[in-house]
């Protein structure tokens, strides 16, 4: 691949296309809503818009994003300082 395809490819970003770490934003819960994410997660597993579908004002993506946040190996610094 050239140099100029592999910046173009850099570059181009699809709907469908995860974000990096490096963009997401904490998201911050409540005590409640963590509980109840625990407590979901050890009942249903991943199923994230399940889980999502309990806590009002809440959506799948978020609920997928706060777990990987406090559970992903790429986060561990981020989760001591918070």
């Amino acid at each position: 691949m050239d140099k100029r395809r592999r910046k173009q490819a850099k570059t181009v970003k699809y709907d469908s296309e995860e974000v990096s770490s490096i963009e997401w934003e904490f998201i911050n819960m409540t005590e409640q809503e963590e509980d109840l994410i625990y407590r979901m997660y050890r009942l249903v597993g991943d199923r994230w818009h399940l889980i999502a579908g309990r806590i009002p004002g809440r959506n799948a993506e978020e609920i997928e994003r706060f777990w990987i946040m406090r559970h992903g190996e790429g986060f561990s610094g981020r989760r001591k300082k918070a």
